[in-house]
């Protein structure tokens, strides 16, 4: 086993090894701005609380959907299950084509959602995005979920690729 320490690697390359070795669950966040829907793939999503019921996700300063969450918006996170790969490469890229692929219904306020996601999780925003580095953290106040009857199958990022976990 090599062992690489901050002595051979910076900061930021520290970070970005290490994260690799944490599995996360995929995510499509999804919103809708002046009838224009947004839809990025995350796995920086977390539960916060839940009282009051809550999320957090983070986006990238470069990320279209960055200025598309101010306080009040409406948003899915919808959790993918394994067969949704092609969902979660679609959403990673740009354009209206984020929609070509899966079951995506209007909830809502016009908000989109995956139909089939193993759950999506209804939430307005419930915070001043805070704003560090590179990302904004926005906290989603959960205000419905509608959850698969399906058996749980969530798909799982880690070491830069897509992986199973059956429970």
């Amino acid at each position: 086993m090599t062992d690489l320490t901050n002595d051979t690697l910076t900061i930021k390359e520290s970070l970005r090894l290490g994260m690799r070795r944490l599995a996360a669950g995929v995510c499509v966040i999804s919103t809708q701005v002046d009838g224009q829907r947004y839809a990025m793939t995350a796995s920086s999503v977390t539960s916060v609380s839940d009282e009051p019921a809550s999320l957090l996700v983070c986006v990238n300063k470069e990320a279209a959907m960055y200025s598309m969450l101010p306080l009040g918006q409406p948003f899915v996170i919808n959790v993918l299950s394994q067969t949704q790969q092609a969902v979660s490469n679609i959403c990673a890229t740009a354009g209206e084509d984020r929609f070509s692929c899966g079951d995506w219904q209007e909830g809502e306020n016009g908000v989109p959602y995956l139909a089939d996601a193993q759950v999506s999780f209804f939430c307005r925003v419930d915070n001043d995005n805070y704003l560090y580095g590179t990302h904004q953290i926005v906290i989603g106040r959960l205000e419905k979920a509608i959850i698969s009857n399906g058996s749980v199958e969530p798909l799982v990022y880690v070491n830069g690729a897509y992986a199973s976990v059956m429970p």
